[in-house]
């Protein structure tokens, strides 16, 4: 198989994550396929704009993945190019569709597995740049987006009506807190690990938060919660509904009243609902966020010629007026900018609500990657020990403000602290050298469960105290190394059965202690101390331009870990969630 690159136009097409009007989406993706061709006139009498003609004997056979929503309605449209002799280059297009959870194609491509597939619709961008971020994955190319849904909070009737549906509107946080404050009003989600919807609504709510005093806090409060009523797919969260009317079921406490889902999906169930209770569809006033279901190449330099030529006809062929028309069926929006009423109504919208409002602006991916993080340390409790370099260096100032770097790591660390729940265990040590006799490190709290009280102050108050009193120590060199090992061996031997137990450690230095171990002797150890079995990943963080990246690196990757730099303290937040979610994953 040879490289059949695309040209430049489309590789920067596939870059812009926002979901595009439709007949921008369809010229695009026109060119494209005139431009892969020899020209615009080789192309019609190739035959890949035709649409007649005996070419079922040879057809141009493809494999599409699609997310569970998606794969109806293109095996819809696969079978109208077969009924219709759709053609590319003068061969009939002969597409098979499976339908694959998104999550469980992203994590094989990650792998580097092979699909079986030349093609992939996932339900969101999110995946793509999932794989495409993973430098040993498969490769996968954005060719562009062909339809879209929104995500709002579908009610049962007698729930809506409760809270002044259609008429009354709510913010995202508006309308989960007072999901969440009825106890006769239960809101469930499927998994924001695993399903895109999950995702941007709990990542819009994470951002709606933030503006409001303590937000970090309500936002956390809000996943922990929603985690209670979670299911892995957005098609399982549906089987919670209540089965009837009856108040049996309407009080069963495993029954949800209230889902996040997209428009699509209610659509799908009001549709099938066959007499049975439909939903009602709230869209939030500050913004929904959009599944955009892209058209992705899959291994594209492996892909055949009349491959991948054959796949983006396909592509444009959704564009066509029939296949459009086939999509709206099936409930998706094609033209972003002015959806149907008649689509609105069936999914269980009404003109009250602000359905045709422009949708959130994309979340990005730093955004995606902290609201994850979040979820991570949420939904499975964690035990992690901090341990902060306090050596003078910390009191150099951070480029372009007026703070140094202890000041920032300081800021950072409580805004992280905000994102633990009750009941994750949390403790703080400090180091420079010699801060405890021959010691470099002291310890400043013990790892405890962030709930627990002692006198009037609970473990987190004592934690805050103790973030927002960390001070260089004036002349303190950085005991790195001697510190690195005290502090694994003591996060090995609490290992806590159930949690997320992990070690950060953040430096802005080199080892500087000339009687410690060595590099070396330090990594031999940690490699000894880590049991696959009572994982204790070294998350550790090199931070502005002294400290060294790939002693990092080494140093956490015997444990499993990972190793990270950061230009400013102001990352530290960030690149935590990260790292957790990472380690996670692993665990």
């Amino acid at each position: 198989m040879g490289r059949h690159s695309l040209p430049d136009e489309y590789g920067a097409g596939a870059a812009d994550p926002r979901p595009r009007a439709r007949r921008r989406n369809v010229a695009i993706a026109t060119v494209l396929v005139l431009t892969v061709a020899a020209g615009t006139a080789a192309a019609v009498r190739g035959g890949l704009l035709s649409f007649g003609g005996s070419c079922q004997d040879d057809a141009v056979h493809l494999e599409v993945a699609a997310s569970p929503d998606m794969a109806p309605a293109l095996r819809a449209v696969a079978g109208y190019a077969r009924k219709n002799n759709i053609t590319s280059d003068g061969r009939c297009l002969d597409v098979g569709v499976s339908a694959r959870e998104s999550y469980k194609v992203a994590d094989a491509l990650r792998a580097g597995r092979k699909s079986g597939v030349q093609a992939w619709v996932p339900d969101s961008d999110v995946w793509v740049q999932r794989v495409a971020a993973d430098s040993t994955a498969t490769q996968v190319t954005n060719a562009g987006n062909i339809a879209s849904t929104p995500v709002g909070v579908a009610m049962v009737p007698s729930a809506a009506k409760s809270l002044g549906w259609p008429r009354k509107t709510y913010t995202w946080t508006e309308l989960t807190g007072a999901a969440m404050q009825d106890d006769r009003l239960k809101l469930g989600a499927a998994d924001p690990a695993r399903s895109a919807t999950g995702l941007l609504a709990l990542t819009q709510l994470s951002s709606a938060a933030a503006g409001a005093e303590g937000g970090d806090t309500q936002a956390a409060a809000m996943a922990k919660a929603l985690s209670q009523r979670t299911s892995d797919s957005d098609s399982q969260v549906l089987d919670t509904l209540p089965r009837d009317s009856s108040g049996t079921e309407q009080g069963n406490p495993k029954r949800n009243q209230a889902l996040i889902l997209s428009e699509q999906a209610a659509f799908a169930h009001n549709a099938a609902a066959d007499g049975g209770e439909t939903l009602d569809l709230f869209y939030p006033k500050d913004g929904a966020p959009r599944l955009d279901y892209p058209f992705a190449l899959v291994d594209e330099p492996e892909l055949s010629t009349d491959e991948s030529r054959a796949a983006l006809r396909f592509m444009t062929l959704l564009g066509e007026p029939e296949p459009q028309r086939i999509l709206a069926e099936h409930g998706f929006r094609t033209d972003s900018e002015t959806p149907s009423d008649a689509l609105v109504g069936k999914a269980g919208g009404s003109p009250e609500q602000p359905y045709a409002q422009a949708s959130a602006e994309p979340a990005s991916a730093k955004a995606l990657q902290e609201a994850l993080g979040m979820w991570t340390i949420t939904v499975q409790s964690a035990r992690i020990t901090t341990v902060v370099d306090a050596s003078a260096s910390m009191s150099e100032p951070v480029p372009g403000t007026d703070q140094s770097r202890m000041d920032v790591t300081r800021a950072s660390l409580l805004q992280a602290l905000a994102t633990f729940t009750p009941e994750d265990e949390i403790g703080l040590w400090k180091f420079s050298t010699r801060l405890d006799g021959d010691r470099d490190y002291r310890v400043l709290v013990p790892t405890e469960r962030l709930g627990d009280r002692k006198g009037a102050d609970t473990q987190r108050d004592r934690l805050s105290a103790a973030f927002s009193a960390l001070e260089p120590v004036p002349g303190g060199a950085t005991g790195l190394y001697d510190t690195t090992l005290a502090a694994y061996k003591a996060a090995v031997s609490s290992y806590a059965k159930g949690k997320f137990n992990a070690l950060v450690l953040l430096t802005d230095g080199v080892n500087q202690d000339p009687g410690s171990i060595s590099r070396s002797s330090l990594v031999d150890q940690l490699q000894r101390l880590t049991d696959p079995q009572r994982p204790v990943p070294l998350i550790a963080i090199a931070v502005g331009p002294d400290a060294d990246r790939q002693e990092m690196e080494q140093i956490a990757k015997a444990t499993g870990g990972s190793g990270h730099l950061v230009d400013d303290p102001s990352q530290i937040h960030s690149v935590i969630l990260k790292a957790i979610v990472a380690a996670g994953s692993r665990s």
